[in-house]
């Protein structure tokens, strides 16, 4: 999930003191409607922000310099709170045409403000070249680029038909692992587990869902947050499924953890689901609502009313939803007895787009079908990113168990047995 950028607009100034009581009335009432108006506008665009996707992402990362030394190529940038965290990450460059691994941290000089990291690999363009980019935990843009072999096919959702990668799978290749993405992503973020749910021997489909720009646009042409695009990936079970899947373990990151969380409640498929496996997850948007206010300096009652907007259907007409978002049915605190699957929930502590609590606080209200990772440094849905191999470990020693034990509300098979 990306960032959910706004601008407070400045105070209005106070309004001078008037001696007659009907000029000081009128003027008291065009003030006030002017502030309702103010805090009316504001709280439209925070909601706006919140469902419409950005076509364009943009590229605030100055390139310093790309050098060349005798250990390979090395790309200087800024040093700030994402590109100072150890790891392997991306860079994206003219305007995204542009695709660059980038590892280790070779120097640090704070004096300069400056820090020089390992370019693993170019993938297209000329990185010399660019001076601006977008630092991103989305590592591959391809299955291939790690050297898996996937077929492209399409899942048929609402308004047409929906591309996936297709990983075939090994010993479990009946348990079909559906991966879905972030707010603001697409399909290449599930690359990066492809290796993890190879061990485990799973068929894997990689899905797009409405509006990130690869499936077909909703109507309203903006995010349900979870609410609407869970009925894309209950249409890729449906494709699993036709193709031979028996079980279905989902891996959702960021707002695909929300959307996983309505497969799991909603979905005519919930006796198949085995799993979930949720990477910094939301679990509970008016969560992070007003933790966006709050980065934002909304006042809280602006941000209130922006969710009010959000959730109501008279705030269509400023949110642009055909229909308006229900945030209770997708604050999982509050629904904490309703998950019945078991779940896997990573989540770093710093995470600075999608607080940590909620996952931490389902876990705890939740024992008996939660498992709560504890990530550092990873900040939103980079855990993989900076412990590659924390991640992998922790996602097959938790997950290997609960395939291999008896699943209660298996599917029968079509010759009458039950896994």
């Amino acid at each position: 999930m990306g960032p959910m950028k706004t601008s407070p607009r400045p105070p209005l100034a106070s309004a001078p003191m008037l001696r007659w009581g009907v000029m000081g009335a009128g003027v008291g009432l065009a003030a006030g409607s002017l502030l309702a108006g103010s805090v009316s506008a504001l709280a439209g665009h925070f909601a706006r922000q919140v469902v419409t996707p950005a076509r364009v992402l943009g590229e605030d990362l100055a390139v310093l310099a790309v050098v060349t030394t005798a250990d390979g190529t090395e790309v200087i940038l800024p040093a700030n709170g994402e590109t100072t965290v150890p790891g392997t990450y991306s860079l994206f460059f003219d305007a995204g045409r542009g695709h660059a691994r980038i590892g280790a941290i070779t120097s640090y000089t704070p004096a300069e403000g400056t820090i020089a990291r390992r370019v693993e690999h170019v993938y297209s363009g000329n990185l010399a070249a660019a001076v601006r980019g977008r630092w991103s935990g989305v590592v591959y843009g391809e299955p291939s680029d790690i050297d898996v072999q996937a077929r492209e096919v399409m899942v048929p959702v609402e308004g047409g038909a929906a591309p996936a990668w297709l990983v075939p799978g090994s010993h479990r290749s009946r348990t079909w692992a559906i991966m879905v993405h972030g707010r603001g992503a697409n399909r290449a973020e599930g690359i990066r587990a492809l290796p993890t749910v190879q061990g485990l021997g799973m068929t894997a489909l990689l899905v797009s869902y409405r509006n990130d720009g690869q499936a077909p646009d909703a109507t309203d042409q903006r995010y349900g947050l979870g609410s609407t695009e869970w009925r894309d990936v209950e249409s890729a079970i449906d494709y699993a499924v036709g193709q031979g899947a028996r079980d279905v373990v989902l891996f959702g990151w960021s707002m695909g953890g929300a959307i996983a969380l309505q497969v799991a409640d909603r979905s005519r498929h919930r006796r198949r689901l085995q799993a979930l496996v949720l990477d910094g997850p939301v679990v509970n948007w008016m969560d992070v609502l007003r933790h966006h206010a709050r980065v934002n300096r909304i006042p809280e009652p602006v941000g209130r009313l922006g969710q009010w907007m959000l959730a109501n259907r008279g705030g269509r007409w400023v949110t642009g939803l055909a229909s308006p978002v229900n945030l209770k049915d997708l604050n999982w605190v509050a629904r904490a007895d309703h998950l019945r699957v078991p779940t896997l929930i990573l989540h770093s502590e710093d995470d600075d787009f999608v607080p940590v609590g909620p996952s931490a606080e389902l876990a705890e209200l939740n024992p008996a079908f939660v498992t709560f990772e504890r990530f550092t440094q990873a900040k939103h849905t980079r855990e993989w990113n900076v412990d590659p191999g924390h991640w992998s470990a922790t996602v097959t020693a938790w997950l290997g168990p609960v395939l291999d034990a008896p699943h209660p509300g298996a599917v029968p098979d079509a010759v009458g047995t039950a896994r």
